[in-house]
């Protein structure tokens, strides 16, 4: 066991965590002082209205599946998680992700791989704990039934 029991802690707490991040996401071009100069969050991230939507709607997401139930919360975080790691992992490797339709627009973008990483993390990490965090309360779930 780890530092922390990630078998012991309720989905839907996640699931709420979940709602909060992606809200906070969703207003970082309206806080004052997050948008530089040229327009970059943390000079990193250039949100669109459109991405906007995209983190709100996830945010609802969540948060209807934490208000709704447990299994709810199991279904949002691995969906959820597999669709943003890979639409992480295809910004990192290919310089364009398929949820903003870049990989449609723009193509395969030449970056440098440390933009690449740090411009995709926030998925990667977010998609990949969701799918973490709802694969092991699955086996949790398996394993309290069989014993």
């Amino acid at each position: 066991m780890g530092l922390i029991a990630l078998d012991r802690l309720p989905l839907r707490l996640f699931a709420f965590g979940y709602a909060a991040v992606l809200a906070f996401a969703a207003a970082l071009n309206y806080i004052p002082g997050m948008v530089d100069q040229d327009g970059l969050v943390m000079g990193i991230f250039a949100l669109d209205i459109y991405d906007d939507a995209l983190h709100l709607v996830s945010a609802l997401w969540a948060l209807g599946a934490a208000l709704v139930s447990r299994r709810a919360s199991y279904l949002f975080l691995l969906a959820f998680g597999w669709i943003y790691f890979v639409d992480g992992m295809m910004g990192f490797l290919f310089g364009s992700g398929y949820l903003d339709l870049a990989i449609i627009t723009f193509g395969v973008r030449d970056y440098p791989w440390m933009f690449k990483l740090l411009a995709n993390l926030p998925h990667i990490g977010l998609g990949g704990f969701g799918i973490v965090v709802a694969t092991i309360d699955a086996r949790g779930a398996r394993h309290a039934v069989t014993t």
